[in-house]
């Protein structure tokens, strides 16, 4: 089955092939050397000096001890769709202080819709969504970070965009950013990553009730010993740094972006033929994107239709699930693929 969903995506077969390697112990020298290994690429794609942490769960995980370690006082979620309404419930549900901008599904969060807001003392902390994938959108994350004050720390989201976009962490002050394997980045789910400044680990501190899992003293005594905290999926670690190897020497990082870029417009181009594109003009994704079902097709019957011409795409998200339909153009496709996928839908388009 070919994948065009906003994820998981297919993992090529010389990566699976990765998957079969010998077990090693994961407190093993031979682990620390791996070890050793991913940390630097992990830092290279995500373009930051800050620590880097590996996680055996899944992004959501990774939102959740964002919020344990870091908020103190109150947080503000930033939400327009269902992933920054699911950190505004994590955030609820972990006991914190917390409150949201809002803005509508398809609408982007702006830096006006914040620098006010962000300046109130007992306010330590933001999160974002850099794509929204529930409505296709890409946050513009450089322009928030500029109202984010020196010391409110600033978590965002990347899941479905790191590894497909340009997204300097460093730059953007960014100081966690976290994403998973089963993206952008090509591979089977499993793993997640946060790269964490050091003044997110100094605001970690002085926060009580971390828990144990997520801590991040845990997170950083394990580090300084080239481990992770407990057993990770090794096979899975394997496979990540051959990826990594592909995506910075083989592809290289730049083309890897613009390869997105290409697909994003060829599927906008599509849509805006046949049907419309559903965020606000300018905030499209670059990784998936959300046709507007300007001719009310029955979209169930279209997936339908396509699942039995071996493709895969999605309906839309949650309340948005009859009025968009989403195709994924993501991590190892390429612009010919996505462009058979098209002339599949064009070919049933009468049919629903």
């Amino acid at each position: 089955m070919e994948l065009f969903i906003p994820g998981p995506v297919n993992v090529n077969k010389e990566l699976r092939e990765e998957l079969s390697k010998p077990m090693i112990g994961h407190r093993s020298k031979e682990f620390s050397e791996l070890y050793n290994e991913l940390i630097p690429k992990l830092k290279k794609l995500t373009q930051t000096r800050n620590k880097v942490f590996i996680s055996t769960s899944s992004s959501t995980g990774l939102m959740e001890a964002s919020i344990r370690n870091t908020v103190s006082k109150k947080c503000l979620n930033l939400v327009n769709g269902a992933f920054g309404r699911r950190w505004h419930n994590i955030t609820k549900r972990n006991g914190k202080k917390c409150e949201t901008i809002s803005k509508e599904w398809g609408e982007p969060i702006r830096k006006g819709d914040v620098e006010e807001k962000v300046k109130e003392k007992d306010i330590d902390c933001v999160t974002l969504i850099h794509n929204e994938s529930s409505a296709a959108l890409e946050n513009p994350v450089e322009e928030i970070s500029e109202a984010i004050p020196d010391d409110t720390l600033f978590l965002v989201d990347t899941v479905s965009s790191m590894g497909g976009v340009d997204i300097p962490v460093d730059e953007w002050d960014i100081d966690i950013c976290l994403f998973g394997t089963q993206k952008c980045l090509g591979l089977p789910p499993g793993l997640a990553f946060f790269t964490v400044s050091q003044k997110a680990i100094e605001k970690s501190k002085e926060v009580k009730d971390k828990g144990y899992y997520f801590s991040l003293d845990r997170f950083l005594s394990y580090d300084s010993k080239d481990q992770t905290i407990t057993t990770p999926n090794i096979p899975l670690l394997y496979v990540l740094n051959q990826q990594l190897e592909d995506i910075l020497n083989e592809e290289g990082l730049e083309k890897r972006w613009k390869r997105h870029k290409e697909m994003a417009q060829i599927t906008r181009n599509w849509a805006k033929k046949h049907f419309d594109v559903f965020p606000n003009k300018g905030y499209e994704s670059k990784t998936l994107t959300a046709v507007e079902n300007t001719k009310n097709i029955q979209v169930t019957k279209l997936i339908q239709k396509l699942r039995e011409r071996n493709y895969l795409i999605s309906n839309g998200y949650g309340k948005l699930s009859e009025k968009t339909f989403r195709i994924g153009h993501l991590a190892d496709k390429k612009p010919s693929q996505l462009r058979n996928l098209l002339k599949e839908i064009n070919d049933i388009l009468d049919l629903v």
